[in-house]
C-alpha cells in the first residue's frame, strides 16, 4: 500500500515538473506574437532550456549514483518552475534565455534522482515505472492548456502564475522522502546495484533516444505553426495540435507498458519506432484536419518506448542507475532542443514543411539501432521483488518474437 502511494505521489510530482518542459514549446507562439521573434529566435528559447539540461542531467545522474540526494526533488521542482515563471516578465531576449536555462537546470536535477527514487519505491516494476512516466506525459499534455489559459488572459506579464504547479509538486515529494527515510530496507537505492554493466548496448540505446528526441522536440517546437499553415486555422488550431501531441504521449506510455507484458521491451520499442516513420511523414505531408490524426499517431509511436527505455537503460547499467536515468530521461527531451535552431533557420529560409521533412528519418534510425539490441537480464534482487511479474517478463524475453 505504501509503495502504491509513493508511486502515485511521484507520478503527480513528475507531472508538475514536466509541465515546464511542455510549457517552453507552448510559450513560443506567444513570444513570436508579442515580441515578433523569428522562427530561429523562438527556437533559441527551446535551445536555452535544453542545452544546459542535456549537459547537466548525466552529471546529476553520476552524482546521485555516488551520493543519493533525495532533497533534490522538491528543490529542483521549484527551480524548474521559477525559470518559466520569470521568462515572460522581461522584454530582454538575453534574460529570457537565462530564465529558460534556469528552468532547464531544475529539470535536469530532478529527473535522475526521481527515477532512482521511483525505482527504489517500485522495486523495479515496469508497470510502476510506466505510471511514473505517465505522470510526466500528463504534465506535458497539460502545459499548452495551462499556458494558454494564463497567457491568453493577460499576456506574458502573467507568466509568474505558472510557478503554482512547481510549488504543489515540491510539497507532494515530501511524504515520499519521509517514507524512504523510515523504510526498514531503505538503502539509498544501492541494494539493486548488482550485475555487469553492458555499455555497448547502453550506448546504442542512448543514440536511439537522441534520434527520438530530435523528432519529438522538433515536432513540439513547430507543430503548432505547421498545423496552422496546413489547416488555415488560428492560434487555437496550433494549441490543439500541441495538446494532441502531448496527450498522445500519455496514451503511448500506457500502451507501451501493457505491450511489454506480452512481448519483450526491445521488440515493442523497435516496432513502435518503425511504425512512427509513416506517422511523422503524415504530419509533414498530409494537409487538412486529418493532420491531427497523424500528430496523435506520431506522439503515441514516440512515447510507447518512453518508460521501457528507462528500465532498459537501468538494466543495462545496474551499477549506475542514476547515470542511466539521467542520460535516457535527459536526452529524451533535451538533446532534441539543440537541433531546434537549425530547423528554425531552415524554416525561415525555405518553409516549415521543408524544415520538418528530415524528422521523418529520425524514428527510422532509432529502429535500426534498437532492432538487434539484447533484452537485458533482470538483476536477481529485483527479480525477487517483482515476483510473478518479473517471472513473466523473463520468460517472455527468453521467447522473444522474431524481430523485424
Amino acid at each position: 500500500m505504501q509503495r502504491n502511494k509513493s508511486i502515485v505521489l511521484l507520478s503527480v510530482g513528475h507531472a508538475c515538473v514536466d509541465v515546464y518542459q511542455g510549457a517552453v514549446a507552448a510559450l513560443v507562439p506567444f513570444f513570436v506574437a508579442e515580441r515578433a521573434y523569428t522562427y530561429a529566435a523562438a527556437s533559441g528559447i527551446v535551445l536555452a532550456a535544453s542545452l544546459l539540461s542535456s549537459v547537466a542531467q548525466p552529471f546529476f545522474g553520476a552524482l546521485t549514483d555516488r551520493h543519493p540526494i533525495p532533497w533534490l526533488l522538491p528543490v529542483s521542482t521549484v527551480f524548474g518552475g521559477l525559470g518559466v515563471a520569470l521568462s515572460g516578465i522581461t522584454g530582454s531576449y538575453a534574460l529570457t534565455l537565462l530564465f529558460m536555462a534556469l528552468s532547464g537546470i531544475g529539470v535536469a536535477a530532478y529527473h535522475p534522482e526521481s527515477a532512482r527514487v521511483a525505482r527504489v519505491a517500485s522495486k523495479g516494476s515496469h508497470s510502476s515505472m510506466g505510471w511514473f512516466s505517465l505522470g510526466g506525459n500528463v504534465g506535458f499534455a497539460a502545459a499548452p492548456l495551462l499556458v494558454t489559459i494564463v497567457i491568453a488572459t493577460g499576456g506574458l506579464r502573467y507568466s509568474p502564475l505558472l510557478i503554482l504547479p512547481a510549488l504543489a509538486g515540491s510539497v507532494l515529494t515530501l511524504p515520499v522522502l519521509r517514507a524512504l527515510d523510515t523504510a526498514p530496507a531503505a538503502d539509498g537505492g544501492k541494494g539493486d546495484a548488482q550485475g555487469r554493466d553492458d555499455w555497448p548496448s547502453f550506448v546504442r540505446l542512448s543514440l536511439a533516444v537522441v534520434c527520438r528526441s530530435i523528432a519529438f522536440v522538433g515536432m513540439s517546437t513547430f507543430v503548432a505553426f505547421h498545423v496552422r499553415e496546413q489547416t488555415g486555422g488560428g492560434t487555437a488550431a496550433g494549441t490543439a495540435a500541441l495538446f494532441v501531441l502531448y496527450v498522445g504521449g500519455a496514451v503511448g506510455t500506457v500502451v507501451g507498458s501493457k505491450l511489454a507484458h506480452r512481448w519483450d521491451r526491445v521488440t515493442v520499442v523497435s516496432m513502435s519506432y518503425l511504425i512512427t516513420v509513416a506517422a511523422v511523414a503524415g504530419v509533414v505531408f498530409v494537409p487538412g484536419p486529418v493532420i491531427y490524426l497523424f500528430v496523435a499517431l506520431t506522439s503515441i509511436g514516440l512515447y510507447v518506448p518512453f518508460s521501457l527505455q528507462v528500465t532498459l537503460a537501468q538494466d543495462y547499467l545496474p551499477t549506475r542507475v542514476g547515470t542511466a536515468s539521467g542520460i535516457t530521461l535527459g536526452l529524451m527531451v533535451s538533446v532534441g532542443g539543440l537541433t531546434s535552431p537549425v530547423i528554425g533557420v531552415i524554416a525561415d529560409a525555405t518553409s516549415l514543411r521543408t524544415a520538418l521533412t528530415p524528422l521523418i528519418v529520425m524514428p527510422g534510425l532509432s529502429w535500426m539501432l534498437f532492432r538487434t539490441l539484447p533484452e537485458p537480464a533482470v538483476p536477481k534482487p529485483l527479480l525477487e521483488d517483482r515476483g510473478e511479474e518479473a517471472v513473466q517478463e523473463t520468460v517472455q524475453s527468453g521467447h522473444r518474437a522474431q524481430r523485424l
